[in-house]
């Protein structure tokens, strides 16, 4: 055990600054104190500001890429990655919303009221209306701005649309999965509607194309009808490879020798992704934007285990706070890198694209004031040490409290049954329920899943609500340190009281029956009145002082389309 004999632990300097120190540690993962987290940093070498296209892929495993020793063939993605700064100690959000919110907002999901799950197609909530989004600064900077696939932001009402947002166009589906060539969506038994829009409208006419193919394709019709002369964000959220498991045959083909079925179809979608990235990437330098380009590569969260994907070897899947959860496979590549062909330990979160982007544009972040992000083009182009000491993971107050935890367990300082999740520095502290601890191998084999880590998984932390890990020394979280380390479990715990201070209310309102697309034209889209509109006004906060009358009338709505909502899934049975 002698690797986890550290040395001594601040507590005076991380309350007091919220950061841990140690000479011995990796370049890259301290910070430089002295630098302004919203500092533009333009190398001379940009003679004007960059073509900006930031890719999501949705549901891609860590494991789930060529250089990190996958089975599943991504050649462009290895090939941009080598030729870019390939970030290896880069988070993201365990789920589709928050991590979405994060790079759109730069702000903890804490500080949008969005800390507690997903957006559902049929709740009235989207992104809070009172922050300035990503593209709206890049406008504001002078780029055109275009967004291609998934929002997953919320649509109750039209400014929560993404070209009121912030982007001038928008192909792509509202809610969080659709079929990938009818665009369907069922948020229910019965409650189904088309989801692919254009724009404001309803794309009809686009239905039947697999929309891997057809997102690629609009990419590189926006280029071919742009000028490269004027600065262009590109936001390209692509629906692969989350489910349905579907892909073209052709691709399916290549991975015949799979046993495991769902595997097998998820192979074939991560390698037809890889080469829509080839296309967008013949785009930039067919149409002369390559040159004077930023290419940011990022996951939505960690693989979904049962349905193919693998973060092998972390621990944990898409949905939790292991770090096969939130670390994700994130690389930039640019011909403006000063320092090329590496690979970046230095600490790098999804918040943080917001004001590096915005810095890159030459966009004014003052009028931005409490970001959670920080600029870290410097330590990506130059290889400089990260701006960012910590990350606060989540505090989500709503999920399901752990059975065996408690304030006591918790020094009197944070109720280890309330799920969170903060690193700073070297160490990662989780309490309540983190989710699924499994370590999963690659499912490659017919019979999957096997028994030795599901044995492993038995006997592991049935009966705790805190854990802490040296991340740096234990990537893989097997080792424990809480009992060990209660000095740097108090410090940990000390920074969750204080983000918890500053976490507005949690904004996770009721379902509404009107959201039904069969009260749309059979399409998913904005349904909500201008009572609607009163009734979340204020940042994410719900008033409460709407009078009794009103509530009744609403209550009657309600029932009226309940019934309705029953007549209409009898007749499709």
């Amino acid at each position: 055990m002698a690797v986890y004999a550290l040395t001594g632990f601040s507590l005076v300097s991380l309350l007091s600054f919220g950061y841990l120190s140690w000479d011995w540690m990796k370049p890259g993962l301290v910070a430089d104190v002295a630098m302004d987290p919203m500092e533009k940093s333009l190398p001379p070498t940009f003679t004007r500001p960059p073509h900006i296209i930031f890719i999501l892929t949705d549901d891609q495993g860590y494991h789930d890429v060529g250089y990190h020793g996958s089975d599943i063939q991504t050649p462009t993605l290895d090939r941009l990655a080598a030729e870019g700064v390939k970030l290896e100690n880069y988070y993201i959000q365990p789920i589709c919303t928050p991590s979405r919110s994060q790079l759109i907002t730069g702000r903890y999901q804490i500080h949008t009221g969005l800390q507690h799950s997903i957006i559902r197609p049929r709740q009235p909530n989207c992104l809070p209306l009172d922050r300035a989004p990503l593209p709206q600064k890049l406008q504001e900077a002078g780029y055109s701005t275009h967004m291609v696939g998934k929002w997953h932001l919320g649509f109750y009402k039209k400014d929560c649309l993404p070209t009121r947002r912030g982007f001038d166009t928008f192909l792509g589906s509202l809610t969080g999965n659709v079929d990938y060539y009818t665009y369907d969506n069922c948020d229910g038994p019965g409650v189904c509607g088309y989801d692919l829009h254009e724009g404001e409208k309803v794309a009809w006419d686009q239905s039947g194309k697999y929309s891997t193919f057809l997102y690629a394709q609009r990419v590189s019709k926006i280029l071919a009808s742009h000028s490269p002369k004027k600065p262009i964000f590109i936001y390209v959220a692509f629906q692969a490879v989350h489910t349905p498991l579907q892909s073209p045959k052709e691709y399916i083909y290549r991975y015949r020798s799979m046993g495991n079925v769902a595997r097998r179809k998820y192979a074939a979608m991560v390698t037809c992704m890889d080469e829509a990235v080839k296309n967008i990437t013949w785009a930039l330098k067919k149409y002369g934007y390559y040159d004077n380009s930023v290419i940011v590569f990022s996951t939505d969260n960690g693989g979904q285990t049962f349905s193919g994907g693998s973060n092998w070897p972390l621990r944990g899947r898409k949905g939790t706070y292991w770090e096969g959860g939130v670390r994700g496979i994130g690389f930039v590549h640019s011909p403006l890198i000063k320092r090329k062909r590496r690979t970046s330990w230095a600490l790098v979160h999804i918040t943080d694209w917001y004001p590096t982007l915005v810095s890159l544009a030459r966009g004014n972040l003052s009028s931005v004031p409490g970001l959670d992000g920080y600029n870290v083009w410097p330590a990506i182009s130059e290889g400089k040490e990260s701006p960012r000491t910590e990350i606060l993971h989540n505090i989500d107050p709503l999920y399901n409290h752990a059975k065996y935890g408690s304030l006591e367990d918790g020094f009197g300082i944070w109720n280890t049954a309330v799920q969170a999740s903060i690193r700073v520095g070297e160490w990662k502290l989780l309490t309540g329920d983190p989710g699924y601890s499994d370590w999963i191998p690659p499912q490659t084999l017919t019979n999957f899943p096997g028994s030795w880590w599901n044995l492993e998984r038995l006997t592991d932390g049935l009966r705790k609500s805190m854990w802490l890990f040296n991340i740096t020394a234990d990537p893989y979280e097997r080792y424990d340190l809480s009992d060990q380390r209660p000095d740097v479990v108090r410090a940990l715990l000390m920074r969750l009281v204080y983000y918890n201070q500053t976490a507005i209310p949690v904004r996770y309102p009721a379902e509404n029956p009107r959201a039904h697309p069969d009260f749309n034209g059979g399409a998913w889209g904005p349904w909500a009145s201008e009572d609607d509109v009163d009734e979340w006004e204020g940042g994410g906060e719900p008033l409460k002082n709407r009078n009794k009358k009103k509530k009744c009338k609403i209550c009657k709505l309600r029932s009226f389309f309940r019934k309705l909502n029953t007549r209409l899934m009898s007749n499709r049975i």
